[in-house]
């Protein structure tokens, strides 16, 4: 136990002396590449998720309220989240052996809540720190040596398209990670913007006007299939699901 407790205070220094000098990738920017152990063997990711939709999660510590109130939930998720096409992937810097026990006490959990799920998704062992260090998972401000709440929304091409970070006491909202997932795709498979507030089925808008007056002239049905609120916002109507 003297021995992992001193591997993990060396893997925290270097982290914090490599991570100073480096930033984190940012929206656009292609997702750091990495192979670690993980609870389901090794992972090289995001290639083993090929063209499938990929989001990453950090969590600072195994076995700790907040994060199994969390992976819980995320196991809970994994049906909507496969009809999706997401793939998951968990990380801290924990070793294997820890992860493991946390699986099977957070499945032991969740049978207890009549909830007989299996957790799917892989959690990462990030002992050399390579993965904190790559997405930037460690913010010094936080007066803390462990990864942050960290979410990073990937898509098929491996580009990063959403981040959002959480402190140690605020969990994360597994809805408000699926509806910006389904906006993602939808905005991008439409080319359209999701207003304040959208929720699937949602009117959406459109980035400028839908169409011209030759247009509406001959296809009058065009008018029935957007309006506008002011000059510059014009939405399209969807149909609720």
């Amino acid at each position: 136990m003297k021995q992992f407790a001193l591997t993990v205070l060396i893997v925290l220094f270097s982290i914090t002396s490599w991570s100073k000098k480096n930033p984190m990738p940012l929206i656009g920017d292609k997702a750091p590449s990495f192979t670690e152990k993980s609870t389901n063997g090794i992972l090289n990711f995001p290639e083993d998720f090929g063209t499938n939709w990929k989001i990453l999660f950090s969590h600072p510590l195994d076995f700790t309220a907040v994060c199994t109130s969390e992976l819980c939930g995320l196991a809970r998720s994994q049906k909507k989240l496969d009809s999706l096409g997401v793939k998951i992937a968990v990380v801290s810097i924990d070793e294997v052996e820890r992860h493991l026990l946390w699986k099977e006490f957070m499945e032991r959990v969740l049978k207890e809540e009549n909830v007989a799920t299996q957790i799917e998704y892989p959690i990462v062992a990030d002992l050399s720190g390579e993965v904190s260090k790559k997405y930037g998972m460690l913010h010094h401000s936080s007066n803390d040596k462990r990864d942050v709440r960290g979410v990073f929304i990937i898509d098929p091409d491996n580009i990063i398209q959403a981040i959002t970070f959480y402190p140690m006491s605020v969990g994360r909202n597994m809805n408000e990670i699926i509806r910006t997932v389904e906006a993602l795709q939808l905005t991008q498979k439409e080319n359209v913007l999701t207003p304040l507030n959208w929720q699937p089925g949602d009117d959406v808008l459109v980035p400028h006007k839908p169409y011209t007056s030759d247009e509406l002239e001959i296809n009058p049905e065009l008018e029935n299939q957007y309006y506008n609120k002011g000059e510059y916002m014009w939405f399209k109507k969807m149909k609720k699901k």
